[in-house]
């Protein structure tokens, strides 16, 4: 079928072109199209005598010779006798529309059908679409056989005319790798399964492999990240050693944070919560805290004095004071030698006027350990009645000072005092003090209360900045943070 249907596609469209054609067949049945007659089929020469009106040109092989007729020539005078009749060919009539072939288009090229004119081929003259007249040849010698057996054979090199619509399409840069360089002389191919290669004068170009390809995409998307990356840590790189340079200026600007002082370090957010349920607890009866060296018990009833606006009670006072005293023996270094008298001892050193011997035995050797000659400083608290006071016998700097919250004076409390120690030196070591000759003096610039119920705390602050050596550097305004701290102290039995 495809034989079949290659034949038709070719008779039917090269009509024209001069080759012999067919002898005209009897007609097809009406219910059937024409066939084509077979290419080069031999014919009856009775047939050839009625030839159709314009037939085309026509090749006669003969022996020698051209002749300008159409028809043959029967005469024994311008042919030899033995010459045979020449065959006779044509091709059928061409059809009214051109027939659609349902199969693969190809063009034929063999004798120049269906493509143009090669310009570095040669056609014989009697082919040459261009001679007015064409005179077809008597008879096809050697030599035009041979020139046309070379026209149909030799491939058409490439033309400029021939490029397609595709061809000057854009293409893409292919990535290309120079392989060598040769002579012009010496030209080779080189064909490997991964690359494709071409020849192209002297120098050998072949394309990169995929996997070339493929790396160099990466690689540069990689170059790329580190670029990026370079450029982050160069940043960085920056802002820390500019940071490093903040850091060293900063010293210089900044004024330096003083350190709090550790009587005003802050309670922590547990502290604050235990103190909070030891006051506010329901069972007013509970012992918080038992002090067995003075035997004195803490319950919540006896605490609560140490919540706002209320006055502080004896056993809040004595069990701090006593506290003191321990954190003095533990930590020596740190603090001055002090002794601290309870609220009991002015009350019984005056309860019938001036008595020595009611107090003698309160400050023996073997009871206390030491001698109150010994210490740098002797704290006195003074109860009167609805206020508390304090008295101090300054060894150290040979004085007797006197401290009252409200701002007042008592100098019979400093001559009580001052009587008292030189019988208490002449009594427990047998030397005779001129203590009486000491200063007397009330503390000047002294922080004061400014309310009705904080006095017993300034008391007790008092004695607590003065056992540390320091300045009464507080005020009213700290007064509430030192209940919270006195209360944690003295339910943890240890003063900080």
């Amino acid at each position: 079928m495809g034989a079949l249907t290659d034949s038709r596609k070719r008779l039917s469209s090269d009509h024209r072109y001069p080759i012999p054609s067919f002898p005209p067949r009897s007609p097809p049945p009406p219910s059937k199209r024409p066939k084509l007659a077979p290419f080069f089929s031999s014919l009856d020469p009775s047939t050839s005598a009625a030839a159709p009106p314009n037939p085309p040109p026509q090749i006669t092989h003969a022996a020698a010779g051209t002749s300008t007729s159409n028809a043959p020539c029967p005469s024994s005078s311008s042919t030899p006798a033995s010459s045979p009749p020449p065959n006779r060919r044509r091709l059928p009539p061409p059809p009214p529309f051109k027939r659609p072939i349902h199969g693969p288009q190809r063009i034929l090229r063999a004798f120049h059908f269906g493509a143009p004119a090669r310009p570095h081929a040669t056609a014989p003259s009697w082919l040459s679409p261009s001679s007015p007249t064409p005179t077809p040849p008597r008879t096809l010698g050697l030599e035009q056989y041979v020139e046309l057996v070379n026209t149909v054979s030799r491939p058409a090199p490439p033309t400029p005319t021939a490029t397609t619509d595709a061809a000057k399409e854009k293409k893409e840069p292919v990535p290309l790798e120079v392989v060598a360089i040769e002579e012009d002389g010496d030209e080779r191919k080189q064909q490997d399964d991964e690359e494709e290669v071409a020849v192209r004068g002297s120098v050998t170009v072949r394309r990169l492999p995929l996997y070339k390809e493929l790396y160099e995409a990466s690689s540069r998307k990689r170059d790329a990240k580190l670029k990026t990356l370079e450029f982050e840590v160069r940043l960085a790189e920056e802002g820390r050693l500019g940071l490093e340079r903040l850091a060293e200026v900063l010293p210089r600007i900044t004024p330096k944070k003083e350190e709090v002082p550790e009587p005003f370090v802050p309670l922590t957010d547990e502290d604050e919560e235990f103190v909070r349920a030891a006051l506010h607890g329901r069972n007013s009866r509970e012992k918080l805290a038992v002090h067995e060296p003075s035997n004195i018990v803490i319950t919540r009833e006896i605490l609560q004095c140490l919540n706002y606006q209320e006055w502080l009670n004896d056993e809040v006072i004595n069990l701090y004071l006593d506290l003191l005293k321990e954190r003095e023996q533990r930590e020596p270094s740190k603090f001055l030698k002090c002794h601290f008298f309870n609220t009991f001892f002015y009350k019984k050193l005056i309860s019938g006027g001036y008595d020595y011997k009611a107090v003698r035995r309160w400050t023996t050797k073997r009871k206390l350990g030491y001698s109150l000659i010994e210490c740098d400083k002797i704290f006195v608290p003074i109860h009167k009645e609805v206020h508390w006071c304090l008295a101090v016998i300054n060894i150290r700097d040979k004085k007797f000072q006197y401290l009252d919250s409200l701002g007042s004076m008592d100098m019979k409390v400093l001559r009580t005092l001052a009587r008292y120690f030189v019988d208490e030196v002449k009594d427990k070591s047998g030397q005779q003090i001129d203590a009486l000759s000491w200063k007397q003096e009330g503390v000047k610039n002294l922080p004061l209360q400014e309310n009705g119920w904080d006095c017993g705390m300034f008391m007790l602050k008092y004695i607590d900045f003065y056992s540390r050596d320091m300045d009464l550097i507080f005020g009213q305004k700290n007064m509430r943070y030192f209940r919270r701290r006195t209360a944690k102290e003295i339910l943890n039995l240890r003063a900080e």
